[in-house]
């Protein structure tokens, strides 16, 4: 069978279109995006009005906050941004299990003594905890078991001040799966009804580390995004997968024959908003990635950062693009040529911000189409506004 590429005249936003997706959103089109933490949570709550069928290709390399707790106690890939995606995916109604949403949403708080902690996990393991209570069988049982094998596993010295009942889930569920992400992300979103498929790009427990313009290297994506330490002081210049969370001890990863098949059947792919370097070229470093986006030949999109992002310091909008293509090119058949990568810059250059001018000249001798349309609302700015963002993509599909 011979594949071939059709073009059609498209209107932005396409009401017709979007009126189709919204009354029947169980046959909307396949939109994957690349992404990471919480940037797509507001646009993912939006987009599931109009698809079920999106996919998320997840980073598993967060190395702060509470998923390094629990990376450090059982060596295991971070799921604290699956467990966020897959929550921002859940259904809402009565119809999607509201008291499983209430329970994997919850967190301990911060001020809290570890020992009483301790004592209201064991009581949702008992199936006593009025969060446990509400949630009927079969689904009370499963999660239980999560929670026991979870319990079971800890370290004595295990801080469970601000963890989320959600993480703890997925962690008791990884270890008992024989520490794979699959089954208990399938688990998951079953119990809390996800609109949409979630996966880990891989099963790895790997870290980020980059080195940067100045010679200097830096070895965890916490230290990398300007959140939990200072900004960065020099631009990165190369990003690597590292076995080892304190020095960079180089590591390869591939592309499941899982996710190679979601990027193969996916009817428009995005590269979002949302931090640059750890979150969407992260997604990029595992071998094979770039060969299956190259291989489908559906549109792709990137919609740049409005604004600052501290881990694009001393970048334009030129270099990201180019930056983006890198990454996606490395490892993949020379053959290939810009338009198997991006084929769209999807942007709002009336009300948003972008470091450095609209590189038009560049856009059009790579081929690369700019489709510059409001995306920023008066309720919005400087943020894009997620229903301008969604529309726009599915009007492309």
């Amino acid at each position: 069978m011979n594949a071939i590429s059709v073009t059609r005249a498209v209107k932005m936003p396409d009401p017709l279109r979007l009126g189709r997706y919204r009354k029947t959103p169980e046959l909307g089109p396949s939109v994957m995006f690349f992404s990471g933490g919480t940037a797509l949570t507001a646009t993912s709550q939006v987009l599931k009005t109009y698809t079920h069928n999106s996919v998320h290709m997840v980073t598993p390399f967060d190395s702060g906050g509470s998923s390094a707790v629990l990376r450090r106690a059982f060596n295991m890939p971070s799921i604290g941004d699956l467990r966020s995606r897959l929550m921002a995916l859940a259904d809402e109604t009565v119809t999607g299990h509201p008291d499983v949403y209430m329970l994997f949403t919850h967190r301990f708080p911060l001020n809290a003594d570890n020992r009483e902690l301790l004592k209201q996990l064991e009581a949702m393991c008992a199936g006593k905890h009025p969060l446990l209570r509400a949630v009927s069988n079969p689904m009370r049982q499963l999660i239980r078991m999560q929670l026991k094998y979870f319990l079971d596993a800890i370290p004595a010295s295990f801080d469970l001040r601000g963890a989320s009942i959600g993480n703890l889930i997925l962690t008791g569920g990884y270890l008992n799966n024989n520490k794979h992400l699959d089954p208990i992300i399938f688990l998951f979103s079953k119990l809390v009804g996800v609109q949409g498929t979630v996966r880990a790009i891989v099963n790895d427990n790997l870290h980020l580390a980059t080195d940067l313009e100045d010679g200097s290297q830096v070895v965890g994506q916490h230290r990398l995004t300007g959140k939990e330490h200072a900004p960065l002081t020099s631009p990165i210049k190369q990003l690597y997968l590292s076995a080892d969370p304190e020095k960079l001890v180089p590591a390869n990863a591939n592309l499941r024959k899982k996710n190679r098949n979601l990027i193969a059947k996916a009817d428009l792919i995005c590269y979002p908003p949302g931090s640059f370097y750890t979150s969407l070229i992260a997604n990029l470093l595992p071998k094979g990635v770039g060969q299956a986006i190259a291989g489908n030949l559906c549109p792709k999109v990137f919609v740049p950062n409005l604004g600052h992002d501290p881990e694009q310091k001393g970048m334009t909008l030129e270099s990201s693009i180019r930056t983006l293509l890198r990454y996606l090119h490395e490892g993949t058949d020379s053959t290939y040529s810009t338009e198997h990568f991006l084929n769209f810059v999807l942007l709002d250059s009336k009300n948003g911000e972008y470091p450095g001018a609209v590189p038009k000249g560049m856009l059009r001798k790579l081929g690369i189409q700019l489709i510059d349309t409001r995306l920023v609302s008066k309720r919005s700015a400087p943020e894009y506004d997620p229903e301008l963002l969604v529309a726009s993509l599915l009007s492309l599909t």
